[in-house]
């Protein structure tokens, strides 16, 4: 039985529960500017990217750190320039962090293969092998999350500890995203850029939006590029992947599932849904975040997410 409890970011270490909310702190605000956020953090652009030859594809990635080795598997759109800096700095003092583009995204070229979820999750099995890894903890966002549960169902040896944020299960019983954001996401005018700008705001709250005018500071930049077929492609992958759902119970690694109450692209009910289903699973809201909370509450999600990998193992 879940219980809710109230936690503040330092309770988040104490003895596992398997439901909590946790109210972001103020210094999480990007109400003071990005440059007080962000300073000395990693910069990922300093980074030099390399590539490796996968299947029918050339993935660019980029590897830096010390330590047990964790893959980070992006969203829709997303290069692996995109991750928000304070987080991969948290990962870094600990982790070999791998950052990759998926199939068709910025530097990775997009073959022959199928865009699919399945495909995806193959692509990313292949570059561990393709760096000789044998095993890696996974951190994944929105699309990144489905391709993570296909790749811990179809290669569950490659997967040590597993952290699914912002997605759910799919299935008839999930919660849509709000019709603006699938109005904006399905929108497929102009430049891959200009569709990306109009998405992106409705990663964010209004209200925060507001109150926090240069919240796209918080997001890295990045020079690689996207098509708009690749957009189209990943869309097209998402709407058409397979529930997960009756899977979930042969899940063993340690699941982490965080989510912001207020994210419109990926309801937080289905992320509580799929949380239940995964044996042991943590699950964690950050009140008043919504799908972009990593670079809307840095701090406090990086914080979780070192707290869950510290507190768990695999043997």
């Amino acid at each position: 039985m879940l219980i809710a409890i109230i936690l503040s970011l330092l309770m988040i270490a104490a003895p596992l529960a398997n439901f909590a909310y946790s109210q972001p702190s103020q210094m999480s605000s990007t109400s003071s500017s990005a440059d007080n956020i962000n300073e000395n953090s990693l910069n990922i652009q300093d980074i030099p990217a390399k590539k490796v030859r996968v299947g029918d594809i050339d993935v660019a990635y980029k590897t830096f750190g010390k330590g047990d080795p964790i893959i980070l598997i992006n969203g829709y759109s997303f290069t692996m320039d995109s991750w928000d800096s304070t987080l991969l700095e948290t990962l870094a003092s600990n982790h070999t962090v791998i950052v990759f583009d998926n199939r068709g995204i910025g530097n990775t070229t997009s073959g022959n293969g199928q865009f699919s979820v399945g495909q995806f999750a193959n692509d990313t099995a292949g570059l561990l092998d393709a760096l000789d890894i044998k095993k890696a903890d996974v951190l994944s966002w929105s699309l990144g999350g489905a391709i993570a549960q296909e790749l811990t169902l179809n290669y569950p040896d490659k997967v040590g500890r597993l952290i699914l944020y912002a997605i759910g299960c799919g299935g008839a019983n999930s919660v849509p995203p709000s019709q603006e954001f699938l109005s904006v996401l399905t929108n497929g005018t102009g430049t891959a850029e200009e569709r990306i700008a109009r998405l992106v705001p409705l990663f964010f709250p209004e209200e925060w939006r507001y109150e926090n005018p240069n919240y796209l500071e918080n997001i890295p930049k990045t020079t690689e590029t996207v098509l708009n077929e690749t957009l189209d492609k990943q869309i097209e992958a998402a709407f058409s992947s397979s529930s997960t759902c009756d899977s979930l119970k042969t899940i063993t690694q340690p699941t982490l599932v965080i989510v912001g109450t207020d994210d419109a692209a990926t309801p937080a009910p289905n992320s509580l849904s799929m949380a239940q289903l995964i044996p042991g699973a943590w699950f964690v809201q950050i009140n008043g975040a919504d799908h972009g909370l990593m670079y809307q509450y840095p701090e406090q999600f990086s914080g979780i997410v070192e707290a869950f990998l510290e507190n768990t193992n695999t043997s």
